[in-house]
């Protein structure tokens, strides 16, 4: 398994607890690039699927969704091979934060360090523009 797979980047944490506490906190979407452990049988063991209903589950809790989840095909550019994206909508950077705390959070995140070998979550506007120009 992956050192990659648990690490966190706490100064983003830190970011998104400040967002969190602050006046100024709305929307976000999280991003999730996964790659499945062999454990987890994705796209149809039996782990993975408890994953997914669990998560589709939790997330109501906290006001959440999932927006969309799509298998990856292929990797035409970059090194880090993932199965699958996952785009989380939250109704605030607070709501991410209290995910964990949410009624089946634990047997949740249990889940995902079974089924997760490796994740990279970026995390973007949750406000329902479509395409943002800079």
């Amino acid at each position: 398994m992956s050192d990659n797979r648990a690490s966190r980047n706490d100064s983003e944490i830190e970011r998104i607890t400040a967002i969190a506490d602050g006046d100024s906190d709305g929307p976000v979407l999280m991003l999730n690039l996964n790659r499945y452990s062999v454990a987890a049988g994705y796209p149809s063991g039996d782990n993975y699927k408890q994953y997914m209903s669990l998560l589709e589950a939790l997330l109501p809790q906290v006001d959440a969704k999932i927006l969309w989840r799509r298998a990856v095909a292929g990797q035409p550019v970059g090194e880090q091979p993932i199965d699958e994206i996952l785009a989380a909508w939250y109704p605030s950077h607070r709501a991410f934060l209290e995910l964990p705390k949410a009624p089946g959070g634990k047997q949740n995140f249990r889940l995902r360090r079974l089924c997760v070998e490796y994740a990279v979550i970026h995390r973007c506007p949750g406000n329902p523009v479509a395409v943002e120009l800079a």
